[in-house]
């Protein structure tokens, strides 16, 4: 007798060979790895998150930094000392009519000599310390500052045409400055032995290039920009000899520390008790010493060796000299460097955020394959989104405490949670401590790519050889389509 199939068994076997057949799927090497591939993907969404976070406190620091130094002078700069003549010039201009035949009619002109020192010898001595606000913190210094030097009118007698008259009497010795803010008094102040008496404001002499109208001149005018920046003293001037001058006056700024080399020989020695200065500008010093107790820095810098020129003519509008916009780069000085910014040390440990997914999903996925327990998704999504909170805890600790100590707590802290997290998962602390392992070395490396920049990309070529290397030795016998190990299964 001949058995037939019920019809209500029919679906029940074809409902379990499509089960079979989604296991068979869902159980195989190459979709459990599309799977892993897939939420790394997904996982860069909330680092890229994290990284406009550091940028965003970046900013925030900045901006904190600028409202601590607005009150105390901000970056100091300085530019002069240089020497304003009034210069009247006659201009003749004939017409002919043919009822009053010729006329002359003369135009004066009052327009302006600048003269460059002969020689300038800059010296500054700055005691720098910590100024804070909150958590963010600035570096501001106060100290003297001192010039001497001399000034001549040999270069520009063959220069002055027949129709331009000077008025020596009435020249002026002019200091400039990036913010008025940035001086407190005069100390000394003289002029051929003779006293000067200084006053606010700069004659036209700057260097910046006035800012457009609209909401960038508004920023600047509220952060202490003015054109007008600088001091001003009557100085008659000697044509036939040498000119000296001898001025020191205390100032005050943050950060940085400024000055144009004016000079037909221009030298400078800073000193600062900073123990990292980081020296910038478009002339490097020709000699320094370092020390925990601070540096110093000599500069010495000819007029050869940059494009001011030893003197120039304005009107009396301060126009026809197209070069001072162009002064800005000729500045040289140095920056009171913090040896350890966070936030840059932040920016750098986010750019391996993806070798911290890739290696503990690779580690969780041996430690699947060879311990036979089934790790889900959501449980390798987990772990992703712990090695994320790593880098929030680094960037939330380093703003209290120092970066290395921040690190050393958030890096302990996820190794700890990711291997109790592994034990949990494969069920024995043997192969959980691989776990803790792989977290310890690789947060060991990160660490000192991080305080290594130049070696940066060395190191980082090495791991992912060996990284590569160790991934290639593992998987040499395994089975990617039942995830077993051909030993184990012979076993």
């Amino acid at each position: 007798m001949q058995k037939t199939c019920m019809p209500d068994q029919l679906p029940s076997d074809m409902e379990r060979q499509k089960q079979t057949k989604i296991h068979s799927v869902t159980s195989s090497g190459g979709f459990k790895i599309a799977i892993l591939v897939i939420l790394i993907l997904l996982l860069l969404i909330p680092i890229v998150m994290i990284r406009s976070l550091i940028n965003e406190r970046s900013h925030r620091a900045d901006a904190a930094e600028e409202s601590i130094m607005e009150a105390w002078g901000s970056q100091f700069t300085l530019y002069g000392p240089v020497i304003r003549i009034p210069v009247v010039e006659r201009e003749e201009i004939r017409t002919k009519t043919e009822k009053e035949g010729e006329k002359i009619e003369i135009i004066i002109h009052n327009n302006a000599l600048w003269l460059t020192p002969k020689d300038v010898n800059i010296r500054a001595d700055f005691s720098a310390q910590k100024k804070r606000r909150g958590i963010f913190s600035v570096a501001l210094f106060s100290g003297n500052v001192s010039l001497s030097g001399s000034f001549t009118l040999e270069r520009v007698k063959n220069e002055l045409k027949q129709n331009q008259t000077i008025y020596p009497q009435q020249a002026e010795i002019i200091v400039g400055l990036a913010s008025q803010k940035g001086i407190r008094r005069i100390i000394k102040a003289d002029w051929n032995s003779s006293e000067l008496f200084f006053k606010p404001g700069n004659r036209n002499f700057s260097f910046y290039d006035p800012p457009p109208p609209g909401r960038f001149q508004d920023k600047m005018i509220s952060s202490g920009y003015s054109d007008n920046n600088g001091i001003n003293a009557s100085s008659p001037f000697d044509t036939t000899g040498v000119n000296t001058f001898d001025i020191q006056f205390a100032v005050q700024g943050g950060k940085s520390i400024r000055a144009l080399p004016v000079g037909e020989v221009t030298q400078a020695r800073i000193q600062a008790d900073w123990p990292s200065p980081s020296f910038q500008g478009g002339f490097l010093p020709t000699a320094y010493t370092l020390s925990d107790n601070g540096f110093d820095a000599e500069w010495e810098i000819s007029y050869l060796s940059r494009s001011i020129p030893l003197f120039w003519f304005t009107d009396e509008r301060g126009g026809d000299y197209d070069g001072k916009i162009n002064l800005r780069g000729e500045l040289f000085g140095v920056d009171f460097f913090k040896p350890l910014d966070h936030y840059a040390l932040n920016e750098r440990a986010v750019k391996y955020a993806v070798l911290f997914l890739v290696i503990p999903f690779l580690t969780l996925f041996f430690l699947e394959v060879f311990s036979q327990k089934s790790i889900h998704p959501a449980q390798y999504l987990l772990s992703g989104l712990a090695n994320i909170i790593f880098y929030l805890l680094l960037l939330s600790i380093s703003e209290h405490l120092s970066f290395s100590a921040a690190y050393l707590i958030a890096a302990a802290a996820l190794t700890g949670m990711m291997t109790l997290y592994a034990r949990s998962l494969v069920e024995t602390w043997v192969r959980s401590a691989y776990m803790g392992l792989v977290m310890t070395v690789l947060y060991l490396i990160l660490y000192i790519t991080l305080n290594v920049e130049d070696w940066a990309l060395l190191i980082g070529s090495i791991v992912t050889f060996m990284i590569t290397g160790v991934v290639m030795f593992l998987t040499r016998k395994l089975d990617w389509s039942s995830l077993n190990v051909k030993e184990e299964k012979r076993r």
